[in-house]
């Protein structure tokens, strides 16, 4: 992803950058599980799967909102002014490092901050504060030998980290459903497609399967209960028209991956589901303004056709390929 090793990525290893008189981070952490089931225990391929993340409203603002009043709460106690800068997620801080020097938690196998109570159903914010504040010790690391979330990644995403990393894995973008699903914006490589699944935006196999996360507790805030279905029918996200999935998800992080991104998932999910039932479906699509979806859509087609036996031929109209 080139935006962690562009300009900014210099930023990311000195949060003076953002705020030339800070001296303390304060690290939050806010939990965002909800009681509907994982993606782990649903095998309906005709739904598409959205990340648990994104059931609710946009985290970005609720942490905002909630730091702020932390700030204000602060001003009040505190002896003397100071400066202060809110992060939350879209600023180049290395928010998870700090989170694990603060105490929050460790950072597991699977990338993610794991608190050892609570597990890591968290969205993380940060206050940097030119206040002097005593720091908290990192928390020890608590995987062990346990290798679930290595074992369960459909597409073998987590992997040994290269040398010098500081870690001993990483997440490999080129192989993450959340990473194809969110972040990529063109033509998913053929390569990669089967092993997105049914998700159509996101992933959570790796936290689902999580030992520390079977008992993590249910979050208060009802602004990140489900609003949405986690596994909404292929065919009904299919046909949303741009206004309406702006509308469906005007609060939500899903509308990250933009109206023609998220056609390209759902084209994906159609074609790994191998149904035949989708192909009037995706005829359709393969005829889009939008050259993306319609070469997923053409590709989705032929691997119906290979699953149900056929040649895999498609409409001539369109040439496939990425």
């Amino acid at each position: 992803m080139g935006y962690l090793t562009d300009y900014r990525m210099e930023r990311r290893f000195d949060p003076r950058q953002l705020l030339p008189s800070a001296c303390s981070i304060l690290c939050v952490g806010k939990l965002y599980n909800t009681p509907q089931a994982y993606s782990t225990e649903f095998d309906d391929q005709e739904r598409g799967w959205i990340s648990r993340y994104a059931w609710g409203e946009d985290y970005h603002d609720i942490l905002y909102a909630a730091l702020r009043e932390v700030e204000a709460g602060l001003r009040v106690e505190s002896d003397e002014p100071f400066e202060a800068k809110i992060c939350v997620d879209t600023a180049p801080l290395l928010e998870r490092s700090y989170a694990r020097m603060a105490g929050l938690g460790w950072i597991g196998k699977n990338t993610c901050l794991i608190h050892e109570r609570t597990g890591s159903w968290y969205f993380l914010g940060e206050l940097l504060l030119s206040l002097p504040l005593q720091p908290d010790a990192p928390a020890p690391d608590r995987c062990g030998s346990c290798t679930l979330c290595i074992d369960s990644c459909p597409t073998q995403a987590i992997a040994p980290a290269p040398e010098g990393n500081g870690r001993q894995h990483h997440v490999d973008a080129r192989a993450c459903i959340s990473y194809y699903t969110i972040e990529k914006k063109r033509d998913v490589p053929e390569s990669a497609q089967l092993g997105n699944g049914h998700h159509v935006f996101g992933c959570d196999i790796c936290q689902d399967v999580c030992p520390w996360n079977r008992r993590s507790p249910i979050t208060e805030d009802v602004r990140f209960q489900s609003k949405l279905e986690a596994a909404p029918p292929l065919e009904r996200l299919a046909a949303l028209t741009e206004q309406e999935f702006r509308e469906l998800f005007r609060m939500s992080p899903v509308s990250r991956a933009r109206y023609t991104g998220f056609l390209r998932n759902v084209a994906i999910a159609m074609g790994n589901a191998g149904s035949e039932r989708f192909v009037p479906v995706l005829d359709r699509l393969q005829h889009h303004e939008n050259e993306v979806v319609a070469n997923h859509a053409s590709q989705a087609i032929q691997r119906i056709s290979r699953a149900s036996g056929g040649a895999g031929e498609v409409s001539p109209e369109r040439d496939v390929g990425c």
